[in-house]
């Protein structure tokens, strides 16, 4: 076995001068083994390297990482008991161990097919805009530990607020602010996103965001503005108000995650009115239209089934509140937020303001009031906060 010894020496030595890419078994001795390959790369735990091992069954895989003394040792008797073959990846040569069963073996050297060392990272954390390491507002709301592992309740979480601050980030890239971007987040609640918003802007995008975070509930919007303190993030504030009636003394990009039913059109109409940048909402609800559906052609049929209906009347709601917003000088895009698995509510609606629209202002009106005499809608409350009718305010 002279040729697998010098095999493992090879592989050692790749290891030694950081060479090693990856060591592949394959060829097994007994066709009836469930065991097919193992695969097996350098792994860096608690800065001790050791080799992963992965053992490629029929229906499972199974991973182990050991110690290098042990992981050789590992490695020679898969070679004398289980495999037929070995290839060895480095950046210096490529390494082609075959073995026989009568005893007799080749090993071949050959040129490296890769010069790209692998990353020596085990469980890497993904680049996310938002890091989970000695972040304060993360801590104090529980979604990381004081080591900045991110709690197994909170993986969600984790990841629904760097898909949330990569979103915002599209939007908000191409939009021209000449000084401080004022940036208003409707019902902030506990702030996860509003906290990781002001981070990434100031922190990574070198933005110059002024944030305010309005909130009904007095406790959160003290706990929200002891933590901004903690976190010495100082133009971020919270305040105690709704989103119809908080005071708010200019407002650039207004955002709304979640408002319930009309609250949401309560918040597209403050950005309207303020001639905001950017309006971005995911509605939650979507009743007001829900109750007034009542179509006089073939749809009556579809709409006989509840879960259709409802459905129904969120694709109207939305798709009103989307038109309605380019008749005011807006563009407006909607989709998928966060996916089903993450959060129920995964709708986005975006609109940014527009010098040129791109098509007829009475055209997309005319299609409004088409698409309301077609299910039988009388009034979206869009229209109604947008014209003043208050005989309409819920």
């Amino acid at each position: 076995m002279q040729n697998v010894s010098k095999f493992i020496e090879n592989a050692k030595q790749s290891i030694k001068e950081n060479e090693f890419v990856k060591l592949i078994l394959s060829n097994k001795r007994d066709k009836k083994n469930d065991l097919k390959a193992v695969y097996l790369k350098t792994v860096l735990l608690k800065d001790q390297l050791k080799l992963n091992f992965v053992y490629k069954h029929n229906t499972k895989d199974i991973t182990k990482n050991l110690e290098l003394n042990e992981a050789f040792e590992e490695l020679q008797k898969l070679l004398e008991t289980h495999f037929f073959q070995a290839l060895l990846l480095s950046t210096a040569a490529d390494f082609n161990l075959i073995l026989r069963k009568d005893k007799s073996s080749t090993l071949k050297k050959s040129k490296a097919t890769t010069s790209k060392k692998p990353e020596l990272k085990h469980n890497h954390e993904k680049n996310r805009l938002i890091k989970a390491k000695n972040n304060v507002y993360l801590e104090a709301l529980k979604v990381v530990n004081a080591s900045g592992n991110i709690l197994p309740k909170k993986q969600k979480k984790f990841k629904q607020i760097n898909k949330y601050i990569e979103v915002i980030n599209d939007v908000l890239e191409p939009i021209y602010f000449e000084n401080e971007m004022n940036i208003v987040d409707m019902g902030a609640g506990k702030g996860y996103l509003t906290f990781a918003l002001y981070d990434y802007l100031k922190n990574t995008a070198n933005k110059n965001p002024k944030i305010t975070g309005i909130e009904l509930r007095p406790d959160l919007v003290s706990k929200c503005n002891e933590i901004a303190k903690l976190s010495e993030f100082e133009d971020l504030k919270f305040i105690e108000g709704s989103i119809q009636s908080a005071e708010i003394q200019k407002l650039d990009v207004l955002i709304a995650l979640h408002a319930c039913d009309t609250a949401t059109d309560d918040a597209i109409y403050r950005g309207i009115d303020a001639n905001a940048e950017a309006i971005i909402v995911a509605p939650c609800c979507h009743k007001q239209i829900r109750k007034q559906l009542n179509p006089t052609n073939d749809l009556k049929q579809i709409l006989q089934f509840g879960i259709l209906k409802e459905r129904q009347a969120e694709l109207l709601t939305d798709s009103l509140r989307a038109l309605i917003l380019e008749t005011h000088g807006y563009k407006t895009k909607v989709f998928e937020f966060i996916s089903g698995e993450h959060t129920p509510k995964n709708v986005l609606i975006v609109a940014t303001k527009t010098k040129k629209p791109k098509k007829d202002i009475s055209i997309i009106k005319r299609q409004i009031e088409n698409i309301k005499t077609t299910f039988g809608i009388e009034y979206h409350y869009l229209e109604k906060l947008i014209s003043g009718d208050k005989k309409y305010f819920i």
